[in-house]
Formats: structure tokens, C-alpha cells, sequence
């Protein structure tokens, strides 16, 4: 699957999800223990070239059961987060 690139208010937002449990040393994966997320927000410059960008991780008690669910929020979160809808978290410098 390619990246999920959105764009908000001017910046682009990128979704970034992963295995909640990291890869055991025999290499296999634990998909079934859920995923966490976290997303990538960027400026591009006049020149199409990226200035800025920062990522926030997702707030969650528990992790996600499914990589779409992960994926709707960090999506969700990043729009939150730049509308300044998130104590704590701000897109000032980007």
C-alpha cells in the first residue's frame, strides 16, 4: 500500500502507522496485538520542496485494532491538532 498523503488548511498530513508490538528477534510480526500511530505534518515551500514538518503521536488508551482505524485517527488527530483543538500541541513554526 503507497502513502496516504491529505492535505489541511495548507499542510500536508501523513499518517503513520505501525505493529503495537515490534517484530520478535525470529522476524515475525504481531500484527494481532494491534497498531499504534502517530502523524507527520508538513509545509511545502514555493519551490515544492518540503521547509517543515513534525510528528505527533496519537493519543490512545489502548491500541488500535486495526491498521485502518490507526490510520482514520491519525488523520483525524492531525486536523485537531492544526486547527489547535489539542492542549499541548501546536503547529506554531511550521
Amino acid at each position: 500500500m503507497g502513502n496516504t498523503i491529505r492535505s489541511y488548511r495548507g499542510l500536508e498530513i501523513y499518517p503513520l502507522v505501525y505493529p503495537h508490538q515490534p517484530s520478535g528477534l525470529n522476524g515475525i510480526r504481531h500484527y494481532d496485538s494491534g497498531f499504534d500511530a502517530a502523524v507527520r505534518i508538513c509545509r511545502r515551500g514555493t519551490d515544492d520542496t518540503m521547509t517543515t514538518s513534525r510528528v505527533f503521536r496519537v493519543p490512545s488508551r489502548s491500541p488500535f485494532g486495526a491498521a485502518g482505524d490507526a490510520r482514520i485517527a491519525s488523520t483525524s488527530y492531525a486536523e485537531q491538532v492544526i486547527d489547535g483543538m489539542v492542549a499541548g500541541q501546536s503547529i506554531a513554526g511550521l
